[in-house]
């Protein structure tokens, strides 16, 4: 864990990415870069939104963070207080992923293995710690009963497909705090959840985030979620930032056309429900 002397050094954001590139292709020729030179940053304890549609660059930027895509080629810099990610080896990548950054994937049926039991993969992140197997079980229990499983003790040796939906969600959630990462990136958590468990997700991740000082990136195209949770925005289209700021002043008054065009489609309960929602125009040469 970085130190406050480390960060005095290295800056006072937690996450910096300066000028990232993300490109996929078996040689230069034949690459396709689809995140263009984006600078981004996070604080210590911050909650920052990246929004945008499908195609934006959001998770793919969130992938390049813990070099999950060993065939994307990278350039630029992501620095995690005092360690530059884009020049580590697998290995120390592996040190960082869980202890220090925490990853809840927007599938959760598809995040877990089917035929291990949920308790075990909610041990891991402690157990290849170090973690002796009594107090890691001991400590995952505790969490998922925190999270809002009942009868946490006996559902921890389910397995995945005996939980519901929201109940899977917070297994991933387990799985992705119990080591008490600095930095939580939540890649569209609340994807195919009613409106009530999303609403419950969104408070259990504020409320680990103020308890443990944790920072949060939170990754969605749903504009409508972000004005209760994330303290700054940065909106992405076709691989750019194309706007960013506090989330009071981009939902005020946002600069960018594309912005005022996916805030324009948000539903408002106090708008006439005659009006057309607004829609936002195709930008075939961003790419």
């Amino acid at each position: 864990m970085s130190t406050p002397a480390d960060r005095a050094q290295y800056g006072q954001n937690l996450l910096e990415i300066r000028g990232l590139r993300v490109a996929y292709g078996n040689s230069r020729r034949d690459a396709v870069e689809v995140v263009h030179g984006i600078d981004l940053s996070i604080r210590p304890g911050e909650r920052l939104a990246v929004v945008g549609e499908s195609g934006s660059g959001k998770s793919v930027t969130a992938r390049a963070v813990l070099g999950l895509d060993t065939d994307a080629s990278l350039s630029g810099s992501i620095r995690l207080g005092e360690h530059e990610l884009t020049t580590l080896s697998r290995r120390r990548m592996r040190d960082i992923r869980g202890a220090r950054i925490g990853l809840i994937f927007q599938d959760p049926l598809a995040a877990l293995n089917p035929v291990m039991r949920v308790g075990w993969q909610i041990m891991q992140p402690l157990i290849i710690r170090g973690t002796g197997k009594r107090e890691a079980r001991q400590r995952g229990i505790d969490l998922l009963g925190r999270l809002g499983v009942r009868d946490a003790g006996a559902r921890f040796d389910d397995y995945p497909h005996q939980f519901s939906g929201g109940m899977r969600q917070r297994v991933v959630i387990a799985i992705a705090v119990i080591a008490q990462p600095e930095l939580l990136i939540a890649d569209e958590p609340t994807t195919a959840l009613d409106v009530r468990v999303q609403a419950q997700v969104l408070q259990l991740l504020d409320e680990l985030a103020r308890e443990r000082g944790m920072a949060v990136m939170l990754i969605t195209h749903d504009l409508g979620i972000v004005a209760g949770f994330a303290e700054r925005v940065v909106v992405m289209r076709n691989g750019r930032v194309v706007e960013h700021g506090d989330v009071d002043s981009i939902y005020a008054a946002p600069k960018a056309e594309y912005t005022r065009g996916l805030l324009g489609a948000v539903p408002r309960l106090d708008s006439d429900p005659d009006r057309e929602l607004a829609t936002v125009a195709p930008d075939w040469d961003a790419s």
